[in-house]
Formats: C-alpha cells, sequence, structure tokens
C-alpha cells in the first residue's frame, strides 16, 4: 500500500486561523485511513498591526494532528473531535521562527507516516465518514 501525502492551502485547525500569517495543512492517505497534520502560527494582533500574539500559552506556532471527514462532497479536512495523539514537539514560543516551524511540522509528517504504515493509527469508523 502506498502512502500519499498532499500539501493543501489552508488552516487545518485553530478558530483564528485567519489572522495566523503561517499555516501548512498536510493530508496523508493510507488505504482508508486518512490524517491531517495542521500547523498554524505568527498570529496577528486585530488591534495592533505589526503586533503578533501567543496562540496559546506563550506558544506562537503549534501542530496538530486529526483524524479526517469527507467535507462539502469535496475534501478531507481535520475532524477536530478526533485528535491524534503523536510524541513529536509541537509547540514553539518564538515569533520569528518560519523556519523552526516548517521543521516542526515535517518531523510530525514523519512520525505520523511511518505510523499509518505500521498500523500503529487505523482508521475509526465515526459517522459514515470512512
Amino acid at each position: 500500500m502506498k502512502l500519499i501525502r498532499t500539501e493543501r492551502g489552508w488552516a487545518g485547525h485553530f478558530c483564528c486561523s485567519d489572522r495566523c500569517l503561517f499555516r501548512r495543512n498536510t493530508l496523508l492517505e493510507y488505504g482508508e485511513t486518512r490524517i491531517v497534520i495542521s500547523t498554524v502560527g505568527l498570529m496577528q494582533d486585530c488591534r495592533n498591526e505589526g503586533v503578533f500574539e501567543p496562540i496559546e500559552c506563550n506558544r506562537y506556532y503549534e501542530t496538530m494532528v486529526f483524524h479526517a471527514k469527507r467535507t462539502a462532497n469535496r475534501y478531507w479536512d481535520a475532524d477536530l473531535e478526533r485528535e491524534v495523539a503523536f510524541s513529536s514537539p509541537w509547540g514553539i514560543s518564538e515569533k520569528d521562527a518560519e523556519d523552526k516551524a516548517n521543521d516542526m511540522h515535517e518531523v510530525v509528517v514523519d512520525e505520523i507516516g511511518r505510523r499509518l504504515k505500521s498500523g500503529d493509527i487505523a482508521q475509526e469508523a465515526a459517522d459514515g465518514n470512512v
């Protein structure tokens, strides 16, 4: 079976992602299992131009992983109710760290890809989204 990786142009999680200058969204497909790895960061302060707010708890970038669900009969998007735990680093407390955020995202994609291939992550049926 082949692991399929698709880079997408929208944020995969976080309610204020429209204010984030950094957004990565990678869909991994292995058989019937689909996983979204999402990294967001460098969130602009909506009141002060040029000022950046932490996403949460002094984090300026974060990566999260979710099982995917079919959206609008077109896309496989993150199912925010079905988070996938992982062991790689997931947060960065520096503001000027796009390079580190890209590296962090790639490390998580690699971990999830290995786990999919090993059978450690399997699709769990949820509301017929398999």
